[in-house]
């Protein structure tokens, strides 16, 4: 995240705020739900801003374990190491020097045959798409049905990107020789088999789908969430749209290069995953500017972040620095947890009602 100064701090504020400074729930019990990130009152009776303040950890925690896993923070098995175990490099690089973005800029273009010339036509003709998209935005005025009809076709293709009975998230055929290891969480764990499930089952015709403008955070969970947890709404607020708004006009090589169509479909499909829509997005953008690759990826480190493995972060946008390959797991960190925040949220409104 040091990578990231302006973001990093606004991180740091919120986390630090929702670990020591005041608030409904009591030191101990807030590094507890940390640890096992799943809270099952049981019999135990909570207030209304205890069980916000919980909601609020839970997803954090579920978030930062995806942008850990994503950037390559876990151990892979090695069969050359004494104990088994190595930590993941990138671009042949250790984790201490990606912390430190020792030298490491232009790693993709050293070390590795990635198929130089391959990756860089690739990098081109996404910003071609970008820059059409762009201009197709001011001219183009698509009907509301037509909007609708692109979302369900996202929404329902995302179910496919990842198989929920296979251990590996992408083709046997890819990644036949990766090896993920998992962590022993068992003492935290009252059920092994609870995890991510899709919010619907392929073939169903009609999937839910959350409509955004029905109930969005800034008009609805800022305020409910300040309201039953003093001033965390304004942190996470702050760090949403950092790193929503968060660029540096670049794009690998290339500079002065406008990136707001880009973030806006990561952010967005990590949304349409979780069936979140929104009226005022075109969802084709996602299919032209976010490539299978890139897809699974996302799927992997939103949904099932420990399988991630070395091989998918390299897998895609092969021109990228590691600096802007960390910009993309800040933004689907965040909107994974805006996401859950929403549903969360959305719930404990309707209690309250």
């Amino acid at each position: 995240m040091s990578l990231h100064t302006q973001y990093l701090e606004s991180f740091l504020r919120s986390q630090f705020y929702m670990l020591r400074m005041d608030g409904p729930l009591p030191l101990p019990h807030r590094h507890y739900i940390a640890i096992m990130k799943l809270v099952k009152t049981g019999e135990n009776n909570w207030s209304l801003p205890e069980l916000v303040h919980a909601v609020v950890l839970l997803t954090h925690y579920h978030a930062l374990a995806s942008f850990v896993f994503g950037s390559g923070i876990n151990p892979e098995r090695d069969p050359e190491i004494s104990n088994g175990f190595r930590i993941i490099s990138v671009n042949n690089f250790c984790v201490c020097d990606l912390a430190n973005d020792n030298n490491i800029e232009n790693a993709s273009l050293a070390g590795n045959n990635f198929g130089i010339v391959d990756s860089l036509s690739e990098l081109e003709a996404l910003m071609e798409r970008m820059k059409r998209l762009q201009e197709e935005r001011e001219d183009e005025d698509t009907s509301q049905e037509e909007m609708t009809t692109r979302f369900e076709k996202e929404k329902k293709e995302s179910l496919f990107v990842v198989s929920g009975d296979t251990f590996h998230s992408f083709p046997h055929s890819d990644f036949d020789d990766d090896m993920i290891i998992t962590s022993d969480v068992s003492r935290y764990i009252e059920d092994p088999g609870y995890g991510y499930e899709d919010f619907a089952r392929r073939g169903e015709e009609h999937l839910p789908t959350f409509r955004a403008q029905d109930y969005t955070w800034e008009n609805h969970g800022f305020s409910l969430v300040n309201r039953l947890y003093s001033d965390i709404g304004h942190l996470l607020d702050e760090k949403f749209r950092m790193v929503y708004n968060l660029t540096y006009n670049t794009m690998a090589t290339h500079e002065d290069v406008d990136t707001t169509t880009l973030r806006r479909a990561l952010f967005n499909y990590v949304h349409c995953m979780f069936g979140i829509r929104y009226d005022d997005y075109d969802y084709g953008e996602v299919n032209q500017l976010l490539e299978r690759s890139l897809k699974v990826y996302i799927k992997t480190v939103t949904c099932y972040p420990e399988r991630t493995t070395k091989r998918m972060y390299d897998s895609y946008w092969r021109q990228f620095k590691h600096s802007e390959k960390v910009h993309v797991n800040l933004l689907l960190m965040e909107a994974r947890m805006q996401a859950e925040l929403l549903y969360a949220l959305r719930a404990i409104t309707r209690h309250l009602t």
